[in-house]
């Protein structure tokens, strides 16, 4: 069994050009958290020429597409399984070309989001739906940084250590669905 690549978060280009489709990592420092109504936010601030007002910066940041449940007395967070990955897609490229490294959800991504990844230097890591306790386990601190009154949708900081993903888009093209769908075939 090949080791997994540890990454540390926040991540420069380099770092991440260096991951491959299919390689395990797993994942220490800060992540962000944002879905839907959150990334719709911020890119209306980018579309309204206000990047620079954006309540964090993403230049390095992976993006986690999660809406955790409340934490238990004396936990850090609940459950925190992921989100669909495609249900950002219209937003991603907007995120990615302000510098944005990496997301993680589970699923597919659009040709567009793939375009941008390559292009900027963008990683899609999935992290495995239905393990959302486990998960939550490699999350040791957690607070809002933004958009509080989205309640789970909020843009939160996560303190990760050893957080599980496989890559599953790179930034040379490459994807572990089709290349595993290939592999099946031989």
């Amino acid at each position: 069994m090949v080791e997994p690549i540890r990454l540390t978060a926040p991540s420069d280009e380099a770092t991440i050009r260096k991951l491959r489709a299919g390689d395990h990592v797993l994942i220490n420092g800060t992540i962000l958290t944002g879905r839907d109504a959150a990334h719709k936010r911020l890119c209306e601030l980018i579309d309204a020429g206000k990047a620079d007002q954006l309540p964090v910066k993403l230049e390095g940041q992976i993006i986690y597409f999660v809406g955790p449940t409340p934490a238990r007395p004396g936990k850090v967070i609940g459950s925190a399984g992921p989100t669909t990955s495609s249900r950002m897609d219209s937003l991603s490229p907007k995120l990615i070309a302000l510098g944005l490294r990496g997301m993680i959800g589970k699923g597919y991504r659009s040709d567009e989001v793939r375009q941008a990844m390559q292009q900027h230097g963008c990683v899609h890591l999935a992290a495995l739906g239905g393990l959302g306790a486990l998960l939550g386990k490699a999350i040791k601190g957690a607070k809002v940084l933004a958009y509080e009154e989205l309640g789970t949708e909020a843009i939160r900081q996560l303190d990760v250590e050893d957080f599980p993903a496989i890559v599953a888009y790179d930034s040379h093209g490459e994807n572990v669905y089709e290349a595993g769908v290939a592999a099946y075939r031989r």
